[in-house]
């Protein structure tokens, strides 16, 4: 709790993910273990050496950034120009309150949003660029955030002006922890991306000039998704088997399910779903189409992007606690037996062959087949 805490406490926006990075150097210092390495992009790579080296490595990923404002420069004394980067609708930006962070992230300044307005944007109902009354001046590059709190537990849920995506982050660096001092037999690594709310941009150049990951890696993408009716909230953790433009790896997907419903057997307070969350794409998605083995597990979010669709008003994002533990435990009982997995569905072939031999003596020929013959 202590990390899911501390990290969706920490401020960030698209392309100024500057405080989370400080946040997870400082991470990775406190675990020798732990190494850490990032490519020429700005995406991060934590990883932890397994027991056996010859097995593939197991990379959870998870991105840094949260829709927020970046401060551009200063029109006068007291007003700021920012851009907006991420899907939050012009409706709930205008008149919005958000806070400036700048220094060493300590130091917020408060304001209001006086214009929201798309430019040139291809998405004409969602603000590209803003203007904010301020207190004080504003450095540029500042990331600038929804005036909301910043991780505050109650009634079992967990509130936050971003779950969107370091909670997900948060979870795969529960697992590294747990994990640090007693390792599993694979390889094990934590890829934290940039500006997935500006279209996977850092995904697409971990892609694109592959650095940080190896066509071995089994890829596990993690997500806070949109909560969905056939997906809510307090069921548990979810095997995310597609987003709204694709599905994910299905043989991959299949030995989350069976890991999880391995680990609901053992653990009684573990729970889990499986579905396809079409709320949003995620870096899955993108992972698929250059060819990695990629699938998700995700927990569902409430508030999407801060936006209370009932209230019509921003709000804080929020996800089950009991969904988040459940994750860890998913993500840690995955890392543990993930030198179990076998590409090319052999567990499933294993299983339906098992019921075709019990069974296929009954597809004799019988009647006007064998007369036919």
């Amino acid at each position: 709790m202590t990390i899911l805490e501390e990290l969706c406490s920490v401020p960030t926006a698209p392309f100024a993910e500057q405080y989370v990075v400080r946040w997870v150097e400082e991470f990775a210092r406190r675990r020798p273990r732990l190494r850490l390495s990032r490519d020429k992009f700005g995406n991060l790579l934590l990883q932890l050496p397994g027991k056996r080296k010859d097995l593939p490595r197991w990379v959870f990923t998870a991105h840094m950034d949260h829709p927020g404002l970046v401060a551009t420069r200063m029109l006068d004394q007291r007003t700021v120009e920012a851009a907006f980067r991420g899907g939050v609708l012009t409706e709930y930006v205008k008149g919005a309150k958000v806070r400036f962070f700048t220094g060493d992230g300590s130091t917020q300044i408060p304001g209001t949003v006086t214009r929201a307005d798309a430019g040139r944007s291809p998405r004409p109902s969602y603000p590209e660029r803003v203007t904010v009354r301020v207190s004080s001046a504003v450095a540029p590059g500042s990331p600038g955030m929804f005036d909301q709190v910043a991780g505050r537990t109650r009634g079992g849920r967990f509130y936050s002006r971003v779950c969107d995506d370091l909670a997900g982050a948060a979870a795969a660096l529960t697992m590294l922890d747990r994990l640090h001092g007693n390792p599993p037999p694979s390889p094990l690594a934590v890829l934290l991306t940039r500006a997935e709310e500006e279209g996977f941009i850092g995904a697409i150049a971990a892609c694109l000039r592959p650095t940080l990951l190896k066509k071995s890696d089994r890829l596990v993408a993690i997500e806070t998704s949109a909560e969905q009716p056939y997906a809510p909230q307090g069921k548990g953790a979810i095997i995310r088997v597609g987003d709204r433009t694709s599905v994910f790896n299905s043989d991959l997907s299949y030995f989350l399910t069976t890991r999880a419903e391995a680990l609901s057997h053992k653990d009684k307070s573990f729970r889990y779903q499986r579905a396809l969350m079409p709320g949003g794409t995620c870096e899955a998605t993108v992972y698929d189409i250059y060819g990695f083995v990629a699938s998700s597990i995700c927990v569902a979010l409430g508030n999407y992007h801060n936006m209370d669709r009932v209230g019509k008003k921003v709000a804080p994002e929020y996800i089950d606690l009991g969904d988040w533990q459940s994750m860890v435990k998913l993500f840690i009982h995955v890392a543990r037996s993930g030198h179990t997995y076998q590409p090319g569905h052999k567990l499933l072939k294993a299983r339906v062959e098992k019921r075709f031999d019990r069974l296929k003596h009954l597809l004799q020929p019988t009647g006007s087949q064998r007369t036919q013959r």
